[in-house]
């Protein structure tokens, strides 16, 4: 019996926080502007994505105690953006990265649940924890929180954010006959919430939402991450660039599922992919290779290099071989800020891993970190992208994917126009939208009690 098709999940990641973007091409746009996030979330809904997605940084990165301004650092407030992308679209998801760390359950439900509500049930959360006292210094809270309990403080915000979600959850419309007028049952929006990171009490002020509650994605990818992940989310990004990287890490966390009484469906895999089109794969080839160059100056690969060794390495030639002294271990003292300084646990077996790699391909420090630092890549024709994309979901090393183009406003036009009909034209994508809300799109269950 044939297998039946799956259909391909695809969301855009409006590239900020990250050194993906060229700035250097004459296509490149403002990250502030709300004009370049116009542009891209509707090029998203033409296509027919699932969702936008934007990460967010909560503090000016620095390098060797200066801001470090070789690609994109902070951008303004996501809820703000989200809700105005609200009003200047239909269907599209809008999913935002808010921190576990540095804010309040309360807060945070109330603004996602506007934002359903706004939004016509179309919120997402991507939920995240930081561990850095540096970003920290900008909370009242900064650097108290340990870093092995910063995955016990998430799972205990996003089960407090859901207790005030469904504090509303069955309540119903009351008639008072004697004033003609309406009321909620008394207990509309009643909680009480009693752990080891949060003791609140009162009453949520914001009615059940479209969704009843935001989609939920997650973005760890340690073991904790993965728990976190089948237990709680309903996407999970993830990072591997190869089909068997990805089949591997997608079986994992799939069969994590059923311990927490969940089905495979109830969770999607979502990888980051960037790619570069041309008219022919050799033509795609040549356009990615200097787009490699162009994200990955001798500047940045220095500061690249420096975020594993934690040492100034000014002094070395972005051209020549690698550092033959180690990296400095303990605290990180270089780079400040950054998300990547955690993936690097382990920071001896990461430089000899390096040095290995860089020796047996002739490679130079640039070298090294253009390829090293490459992400899940599509290049090649529109043709060879869509069969591509398709072949991975088809063999289960993921669901879909999270396009980030290296082009901001316009980086998805190409994409929309040439790749997406292909896949239509296959069956495996929707060629209309068939739902309404987020949770349609995704196929996944809208929470009991919510109100439509």
């Amino acid at each position: 019996m044939t297998k039946p098709l799956k259909q391909i999940h695809l969301a855009a990641h409006f590239p900020g926080v990250n050194n993906t973007t060229v700035w250097s091409d004459p296509k490149a746009g403002s990250h502030i502007e709300f004009s370049s996030f116009a542009h891209f979330a509707q090029t998203a809904e033409r296509a027919k994505f699932d969702f936008l997605f934007l990460a967010e940084g909560l503090r000016l990165r620095e390098q060797g105690g200066q801001i470090y301004d070789l690609d994109v650092v902070g951008r303004p407030d996501t809820f703000t953006i989200l809700t105005a992308l609200a009003a200047v679209t239909e269907r599209l998801g809008l999913t935002g990265t808010i921190n576990s760390t540095f804010n309040e359950p309360y807060e945070v439900a109330r603004q996602f649940a506007s934002l359903d509500h706004l939004s016509a049930g179309r919120a997402a959360w991507n939920v995240v924890t930081s561990w850095d006292a540096f970003t920290g210094e900008n909370f009242r809270r900064g650097g108290f929180l340990p870093q092995e309990e910063r995955y016990s403080r998430a799972k205990e915000f996003l089960a407090t954010t859901n207790e005030l979600f469904d504090s509303w959850r069955g309540n119903e419309i009351l008639a008072d006959q004697a004033t003609g007028t309406f009321l909620r049952d008394a207990q509309a929006g009643a909680f009480v919430h009693q752990g080891q990171h949060f003791d609140i009490q009162g009453r949520f002020n914001v009615p059940r939402s479209p969704q009843g509650r935001p989609v939920i994605f997650q973005a760890g990818d340690s073991d904790e991450g993965r728990e976190f992940a089948a237990s709680s989310a309903d996407a999970i990004f993830s990072r591997y660039a190869t089909l068997d990287a990805g089949q591997a890490f997608y079986t994992d966390v799939k069969d994590r599922l059923a311990k927490y009484g969940r089905r495979p469906d109830q969770l999607l895999i979502l990888p980051a992919a960037s790619f570069v089109l041309g008219d022919t794969d050799a033509e795609a080839e040549e356009i990615a290779k200097e787009v490699r160059r162009q994200q990955v100056s001798g500047a940045t690969a220095i500061k690249h290099l420096e975020w594993v060794w934690n040492r100034d390495l000014s002094s070395y030639d972005p051209d020549g071989p690698l550092p033959d002294i180690d990296p400095l271990l303990g605290e990180h003292t270089v780079a400040r800020g950054r998300a990547q300084v955690r993936m690097y646990r382990d920071p001896l077996a990461t430089a000899r891993e390096w040095r290995e790699l860089a020796a047996a391909n002739n490679w130079s420090i640039r070298d090294l970190v253009i390829e090293n630092s490459n992400r899940q890549n599509f290049v090649g024709s529109a043709q060879t992208i869509a069969d591509t994309i398709d072949n991975y979901v088809q063999a289960d090393a993921s669901d879909g994917f999270i396009l980030v183009p290296h082009i901001t406003p316009s980086g998805l036009d190409d994409f929309a126009d040439t790749v997406v009909p292909l896949l239509q034209e296959r069956g495996v994508y929707r060629t209309e939208y068939e739902g309404t809300t987020l949770r349609d799109h995704l196929g996944l269950e809208t929470p009991a009690g919510t109100v439509s």
